[in-house]
């Protein structure tokens, strides 16, 4: 945490009066959040730790089915070539999903090691080099090599470098967002499940509507729908975050071989010429992860297709042939269609509203973001409660309205 946002958030903390603190529902919250994903529940735990009376809101409950947040596992790593930024909010959040792992009564955080592969010299990996020698963490560089003595499982005969994180690995997602939200709620902190209108544009902004017609007021929002955004915020947002639909695979690894489980095989993304193919060892013996970083097709959040396509699920075998030959036979024990919310770059929206100063707009995970939620909720809160500006490319003048992916 950097010194203002802790300068911030304990004086927040010291002027909330314990009283106004006891759990009846209040006339006037001190704040409410709309969306109970990774973003949304980060920052609403933030701002409970800061003495705020909290309610936070989601249509379907925390890390559901449709959500960004759902799902398996997600990354966490530090390799982001040039993006600094990005490689210090991840090792920033690092410790936080270690601490709240320890709490929690099944692992959240698997400390896999992540490993990049690169088929020849690269920009991106000459940058996350120097990136990560700038700010004192460890990388591991290995040659072809290397790379085959450590792990044959791979076929890293077309490979030139490997960028291995051992410090960082898996999240379990879906756990993770329910453990922190119950957590919350233990702590004082307000959950309600509940479906929020589309605000009205208004001069002044101090109240939501429910699709009951019951009206939430608060003293400050944060609305971090995902990739609900956009149908909160037609006007502001219809055209600057857009929800791409992403297939994710797992294969049974041959029965009795543990080359393929978390305590022998890393996380791992192939740069694969541009085309990001990443995947997780057998996690906690659900399979072996698969799936495409790039872009897919445009979804609906509330009613597009689910289904796996047979395009995706060939091409997620014959990747594994080539990349992973034990498993060219592997059978599809599950699949999942998930949502990236993109902003035109890949870069996260944390601004308040430019009509209304009280409510912060929270979003553009892009794919990338759950591993920084801890570092995000800081961040959110701290525009909340005392108007501390993120950083600017999270702004919202700094969104475009046509996608042209930078962060990977």
């Amino acid at each position: 945490m950097t010194g203002i946002d802790r300068r911030t958030l304990l004086a927040a903390s010291a002027a909330a009066p314990a009283a106004a603190r006891a759990g009846v529902a209040p006339d006037v919250w001190d704040a409410i959040v709309v969306g109970a994903g990774v973003f949304g529940a980060w920052t609403a735990e933030r701002l409970r730790a800061a003495g705020q009376r909290v309610l936070l809101l989601d249509a379907w409950g925390p890390a559901h089915a449709r959500a960004s947040s759902g799902g398996e596992s997600r990354m966490t790593r530090s390799d982001y070539g040039p993006d600094e930024i990005y490689s210090r909010l991840a090792h920033e959040s690092l410790g936080d999903w270690i601490a709240l792992s320890a709490r929690a009564g099944l692992p959240l955080f698997h400390r896999a090691g992540v490993l990049f592969l690169f088929q020849q010299d690269e920009a991106y990996a000459r940058d996350s080099i120097a990136v990560h020698q700038r700010l004192g963490l460890r990388l591991d560089v290995l040659d072809r090599a290397a790379l085959g003595r450590r792990w044959p499982q791979i076929a890293s005969d077309d490979i030139t470098l490997g960028l291995h994180e051992p410090d960082f690995g898996a999240l379990m997602a879906r756990r993770a967002v329910q453990t922190l939200v119950d957590g919350f709620v233990r702590a004082g902190g307000s959950f309600r499940r509940a479906l929020v209108q589309p605000p009205a544009d208004t001069p002044t902004f101090d109240a939501i509507t429910l699709a009951d017609g019951e009206r939430l007021r608060a003293r400050r929002f944060v609305f971090a729908a995902g990739p609900w955004l956009p149908k909160l915020f037609p006007a502001l947002l219809g055209d600057r975050i857009f929800p791409t639909r992403q297939e994710v695979f797992f294969f049974a690894p041959p029965a009795g071989d543990d080359r393929f489980g978390p305590a022998r095989l890393p996380g791992w993304a192939d740069w694969n010429g541009g085309n990001i193919v990443y995947g997780f060892p057998d996690l906690e013996n659900r399979g072996f992860k698969i799936a495409e970083d790039g872009h897919g097709p445009a979804i609906d959040p509330d009613g597009g297709d689910r289904t796996a396509s047979p395009a995706r699920i060939a091409f997620a075998h014959a990747y594994l042939a080539r990349r992973f030959p034990a498993l060219a036979s592997a059978p599809l024990v599950e699949s999942r269609v998930c949502q990236y919310e993109n902003s035109a770059n890949g870069d996260f929206l944390i601004d308040t509203h430019p009509a209304w100063p009280n409510a912060v707009l929270l979003g553009g995970g892009s794919g990338h973001g759950f591993k920084h939620g801890p570092a995000v909720g800081r961040l959110a809160a701290a525009l909340a409660l005392a108007g501390t500006p993120a950083p600017a490319r999270f702004s919202l003048a700094s969104k475009g309205r046509n996608q042209a992916r930078a962060v990977h």
